[in-house]
């Protein structure tokens, strides 16, 4: 497996979707390559609040409820 130059949708920079991007994609699962570079992915999920997940500033691991 090689490094592969892909294109950002969102700046149209192009950027390295490195083999060890590649491996840990294929480990999680993900079927799609990147469409953002690096800076417009930070960009992206710090305009989301930086949680992409849904389950807040605790990560989903309980906190202090009980």
């Amino acid at each position: 497996m090689a490094d592969k130059e892909l294109t950002c949708k969102d700046c149209g920079a192009d950027f390295l979707f490195t083999e060890g991007e590649q491996e840990f994609y294929k480990e999680k699962g993900f079927q799609n390559e990147p469409q953002r570079c690096p800076t417009c992915r930070k960009a992206k999920k710090a305009q989301r609040g930086g949680f992409g997940n849904g389950r807040g500033s605790t990560g989903g691991y309980g906190g202090n409820r009980y």
